[in-house]
């Protein structure tokens, strides 16, 4: 089992790669306003797989059930590529369904293009569906998006079920937020113990992947505090869905230190005093270059504390405004 210093610090995101429609900005001039097929689609995946691979000593993927077909695709390209389990990280997420029938955007507002369930029936549904297509690959399991409302960081049942999964099959366990209330999760999660025989007094959770980046800064203390527990800090949407990436302020200081925004955004990430690993949202061979070229920058903020600190004090908004920009963002 790699310690936590030695597992990759850049992985790729299967979010908007694994399905047809996502809220990242401008898919459409990526994958063109034609259907977009299960054909169409994987193949994107496996040219920005192929780079990956190509570029990382030790890749690392990140998939969830309702992120489409993701967990087919990277499975079925891991397999085809006859990559050995230990030569690359796979992280998963159980607790939504897909329901979106593989189109991008639906017709009714009110439409879901995934249904959430956190009860134990659902990850003992989700759990066997994962190892189906990912069984020997998955490094860490995730419950998708935990919330106060879902129940699920009271439920003991669940929190056994999650406990046996990680003695059994060896899985690490981890949780995902989202929200304004990113931090008062992240706090409560770490209290929770694994509750099972031998793993009593264990914490449930090894890891929290968590939405930080150059506009949402609130959960900064939390996950430091996550981290200096010993908890795996991951980091989603780096680029907040693409806002980050036409933000003056950014462009400004991308343009200052001779890097591209992206790599700023995600330099800005790296370079925090809690080790957080990053998941690039790549959906193209070359933004996925640019995006692992952000070790570089993240060591010029590190080596300037004063600059980071200007420039996170100069792109940061308030948690909420960011939340409720996030959910106007059409399925595109």
């Amino acid at each position: 089992m790699m310690v936590k210093a030695q597992l990759p610090r850049i992985g790729l995101g299967m979010a908007a790669l694994g399905r047809p429609g996502y809220i990242n900005l401008d898919r459409s001039s990526i994958f063109g306003t034609e259907q977009r097929s299960v054909e169409t689609m994987q193949a994107a995946a496996n040219r920005v797989m192929d780079t990956l691979i190509q570029s990382m000593d030790f890749p690392w993927l990140d998939c969830a059930r309702s992120y489409g077909l993701s967990e087919k695709f990277v499975g079925e390209y891991l397999r085809s590529n006859k990559v050995p389990p230990e030569k690359v990280y796979v992280s998963s997420k159980w607790g939504y369904t897909y329901v979106a029938d593989w189109k991008v955007s639906l017709e009714s507002p009110d439409s879901k293009h995934e249904i959430k369930d956190h009860s134990t029936e659902n990850f003992l549904k989700q759990v066997q569906e994962t190892n189906e297509y990912l069984g020997e690959y998955i490094d860490l399991y995730q419950i998708h998006s935990a919330t106060f409302d879902s129940g699920i960081l009271e439920d003991t049942r669940a929190h056994k079920a999650l406990a046996t999964c990680r003695k059994e099959r060896g899985w690490k366990l981890g949780l995902s937020v989202s929200g304004p209330d990113q931090n008062k999760v992240i706090r409560a999660a770490q209290k929770i113990r694994a509750g099972v025989k031998g793993e009593n007094d264990q914490a449930l959770f090894d890891s929290v992947q968590c939405t930080f980046n150059l506009l949402e800064q609130r959960p900064a203390e939390a996950l430091r505090e996550a981290s200096n527990a010993g908890m795996d800090i991951i980091i989603k949407e780096g680029l907040a869905n693409g806002r980050v990436l036409r933000h003056p302020r950014v462009l400004e200081y991308a343009q200052e230190l001779g890097c591209q925004a992206d790599q700023l955004a995600l330099s800005f990430i790296l370079a925090q005093d809690f080790a957080p690993r990053v998941l690039s949202g790549a959906v193209t061979s070359e933004q996925l270059a640019s995006n692992l070229k952000a070790m570089d920058v993240a060591k010029k903020l590190r080596d300037d504390s004063k600059l980071m600190q200007e420039i996170g004090q100069a792109c940061v908004v308030k948690s909420e405004d960011y939340w409720n920009e996030r959910s106007a963002l059409a399925w595109n």
